[in-house]
């Protein structure tokens, strides 16, 4: 029964890995809420007992969980499992093998680390309440039904696969309420933490599926695109904030730039200059009002692999000619490392700096300087 059920699951695994692994955005299958099931084999292996333990294949078992994500973090679940090990009180084939068949269920509450990442490690607690039949116990009494119930700690981690299903490996620690959990009263390998109950490992492969999503999660979400309604009083607001004199706003010429920028296609060998993404006087630190271009350009690449791109950053004239080389150098760095945090692939990107040559504008006013510390991308 367990090579059926493991060779099913090695199956099913394998085939989901090669055929679907890496085909779905990281982004784009976590909910803010949600229901999954799961289902897969278990290895059980004593912790504290009076048994002499054997490796083999006379140990395994099953299992099958409902669960609730109440958020991106934290969820609940309920497990149903079979369970077959057991032991020799002596040399082996010298006495008697205990054999120990559990049918049990726990509630267990679960912490994701790292919900959006492909590989989500997490941590649990509970507690379950078991049913197990001993045979072949040196204490007669023992040989029967046993009811009890257990404690669990949990360490396991969920693989993204596609959108709804993930793979699933788990080991949990469970100490069971009695000192004759392995058929045999006492406990000699020091119990729970020092304490005189049996104790028991077990590890899990299996799949889960999750069937129900509620919201799509906020956690990473990349930026979109630009609003066709374009909010021209924030527009205006920025422009006047960095403007030392009057500035009339020419609301169709910031349309027109929306519009060419927000497309879905790019040429190959364009030249793309940035719009709005600015730096700090003196500092390679970007402006606020940079992020949103950033995200957009960020999609723009993980929607056009086969684009790479030069970074190139530009200065001011305020400052020596090396000192701005350096600054230009560094802001084009910045911006390389920004768009790596949200995917594109390093190899991709290579950075230059021009520093004060080439201004798109003179350098005689304020929000002239301003214009020319930006950056700009030559698609290779």
């Amino acid at each position: 029964m367990k090579k059926i059920i493991t060779g099913m699951v090695i199956v099913i695994t394998f085939a989901f890995v090669n055929n679907t692994f890496a085909q779905d955005s990281k982004y784009n299958w976590l909910a803010q809420d949600s229901w999954s099931f799961s289902f897969g084999a278990m290895y059980p292996h004593y912790v504290s007992t009076n048994l002499n333990w054997v490796e083999g294949p006379q140990h395994y078992g099953i299992f099958a969980t409902i669960q609730r994500n109440f958020s991106e973090h934290v969820g609940i679940r309920a497990e149903a499992n079979y369970l077959k090990m057991g032991g020799w009180t002596g040399i082996r084939n010298a006495s008697g093998y205990v054999d120990n068949k559990l049918i049990g269920v726990n509630i267990d509450l679960l912490y994701y680390l790292a919900p959006s990442e492909p590989i989500s490690p997490y941590l649990g607690v509970g507690f379950g309440g078991y049913t197990h039949t001993i045979s072949g116990s040196p204490v007669a009494v023992l040989n029967d039904d046993q009811l009890d119930y257990q404690y669990n700690a949990i360490l396991g981690a969920e693989w993204s696969v596609t959108k709804d299903w993930r793979i699933k490996t788990e080991v949990a620690y469970h100490s069971a309420a009695s000192s004759a959990f392995d058929g045999v009263y006492g406990t000699s390998n020091g119990g729970t933490v020092g304490g005189s109950y049996d104790s028991y490992m077990t590890a899990q492969l299996g799949l889960v599926y999750y069937f129900q999503k509620g919201e799509p999660s906020k956690l990473n979400d990349l930026y979109t695109g630009i609003d066709p309604k374009i909010d021209y009083d924030k527009i205006e607001s920025i422009v006047k904030k960095y403007s030392t004199e009057p500035t009339v706003v020419d609301y169709n010429r910031i349309e027109d730039i929306v519009k060419k920028y927000a497309g879905s296609g790019m040429a190959v060998n364009d030249r793309w200059a940035l719009i709005g993404v600015n730096f700090e006087f003196d500092k390679s630190s970007l402006t606020k009002e940079s992020f949103p271009i950033l995200y957009n350009a960020a999609e723009i690449l993980l929607t056009h692999p086969e684009v790479n791109v030069e970074i190139q950053g530009y200065t001011d004239n305020v400052g020596s000619e090396t000192y701005n080389q350096k600054l230009s150098e560094m802001r084009a760095v910045t911006v390389k490392n920004f768009l790596i945090s949200k995917g594109v692939a390093v190899s991709r990107l290579t950075t230059v700096g021009f520093g004060e040559s080439r201004p798109v504008v003179d350098n005689n006013t304020a929000s002239n300087r301003a214009l020319n510390r930006r950056i700009e991308f030559r698609v290779k």
